[in-house]
């Protein structure tokens, strides 16, 4: 049993993935709560007998890599991957990124521009040959609902949800269709700015907690993917644990 762990700004994520390529058990915690006691509960019952942690947040991946105590590997830049790294400096690419590039070329080819809908939203485009190019960050869509409601008297927190109108008829109506159609905006100039400096049309991925409510107004994202991360940490995990 492999024990997958995604560890991103606002969430970690476990997974657990046997032989069969099926996810066993999930569970997610707050990455704020990620703590040795915290772990206990949550990992105490579950066997495995290998991980892998993919991590953006140095003082989480340190607990996590103390409290495991079985083989662990963390995947970097110097992971043994299966794509090719065509960047300048390879160690700034987030793990996650690794992940998701790798996870989209085995499966989709390239090719291909995968975007995360996470605390930032981020772009990672993928070679027809296989090869990370690099990407774009951008500010992720919590960023946008929360920057309002904490920098303004009067406007309200909003849960991110598809607008009823354009024509917002409430001040919450009004941020919906302003996070909602606005952020839409800003993926389809990215994407089409991207686009024009690859050779052909890619294939366009999305994954990440906002993904289904943006992509649904987005003809250009062809595929869905809510676990193209955690394949991703297993097929990098696969390939450098000596097992």
């Amino acid at each position: 049993m492999h024990l997958l762990i995604d560890n991103s700004n606002s969430r970690t994520k476990f997974a657990l993935h046997d032989e069969a390529s099926l996810f066993e058990w999930r569970c997610t915690i707050p990455t704020e709560e990620v703590s040795s006691e915290r772990l206990s509960q949550e990992l105490a019952d579950i066997d495995y007998d290998y991980a892998t942690l993919c991590s953006v947040v140095p003082k989480a991946a340190q607990i996590l890599r103390s409290f495991i105590r079985k083989p662990l590997h963390q995947i970097s830049s110097d992971s043994t991957l299966p794509i090719s790294i065509s960047y300048p400096r390879p160690e700034q690419i987030g793990a996650d990124r690794l992940a998701n590039s790798a996870s989209a070329y085995l499966e989709y080819r390239g090719p291909a521009i995968v975007i995360d809908f996470g605390t930032a939203v981020t772009f990672d485009v993928i070679s027809d040959q296989g090869s990370y190019l690099g990407g774009v960050i951008a500010p992720g869509t919590a960023s946008l609902r929360d920057y309002l409601h904490r920098r303004t008297a009067l406007l309200p927190k909003i849960q991110l949800e598809e607008p009823k109108n354009a024509i917002g008829k409430s001040t919450q109506e009004a941020m919906q269709a302003g996070a909602v159609i606005g952020y839409r905006g800003l993926i389809k100039e990215i994407l089409s700015a991207i686009s024009l400096e690859l050779p052909q049309d890619p294939t366009i991925i999305a994954t990440g907690g906002d993904a289904a409510v943006i992509s649904k107004g987005l003809d250009l994202i062809k595929i869905l993917d809510p676990d193209l991360t955690l394949r991703g940490i297993h097929t990098i995990g696969r390939l450098n644990h000596d097992f």
